[in-house]
């Protein structure tokens, strides 16, 4: 029996309702999230473009310790995805404590680029940049605060998940739909990197 039909059984073989397009119902919320969630980060992100092209007198307080320091967490946040993928995979096998062993790395490294995130912001504030230091500031930390709150759920998500994976509560599926999370928000620094960084370099 495949995982869609399995979804649509509830105790005692009862029939409950499923996904209208043979996939479970689970994974099609993610993907509406996630469709919902990028066109939010879309239109943040345009704006965010939109005021550095129009402010002539824009911030650019990033020098090479900045960027290696944004290189290094993009490099952690990579790695991630690749745990992620192998959390899945492993789960998909049935081998339950190496997925586990990867949904730990994988958070663990979450929280990694969570550190370097926030020891970065403090290097700001030193800089006399903050929320409340103009354009820059406000869009800046808008952006990346939004982001590692992104990061922040999905260690906590990842957490649980692989809790009640460990006890049996929860099926690969499960840690398959919160991989799908978790490769978004990576995505999604992928796009935050060249617009709210390289741009912004100090030349």
């Amino acid at each position: 029996m495949s995982e869609s039909e399995m979804a649509m059984l509830g105790h005692g073989g009862m029939l409950m309702e499923g996904s209208p397009y043979s996939i479970p119902s689970r994974k099609l919320t993610m993907w509406l999230f996630i469709i919902s969630d990028a066109v939010t980060f879309g239109a943040i992100l345009f704006a965010y473009g939109y005021l550095r092209v129009a402010t002539p007198d824009w911030q650019t307080p990033f020098n090479s310790a900045s960027i290696i320091n944004v290189a290094t967490m993009t490099f952690v946040l990579i790695t991630s995805s690749l745990t992620m993928l192998g959390a899945v995979d492993a789960s998909k096998d049935g081998d339950k404590p190496k997925a586990l062993r990867f949904l730990g790395c994988t958070m663990v490294l979450g929280l990694i680029f969570a550190g370097l995130h926030i020891r970065e912001w403090f290097g700001l504030f030193n800089q006399g940049i903050k929320l409340s230091s103009g354009l820059f500031g406000q869009a800046f930390f808008s952006i990346t605060g939004l982001h590692l709150l992104h990061v922040l759920i999905g260690v906590v998500a990842l957490a649980v998940v692989a809790r009640k994976y460990s006890s049996g509560s929860l099926t690969p599926g499960h840690v398959e739909t919160t991989g799908l999370y978790w490769h978004f928000v990576d995505l999604v620094w992928m796009f935050v990197v060249p617009l709210v960084y390289l741009t912004n370099i100090a030349r």
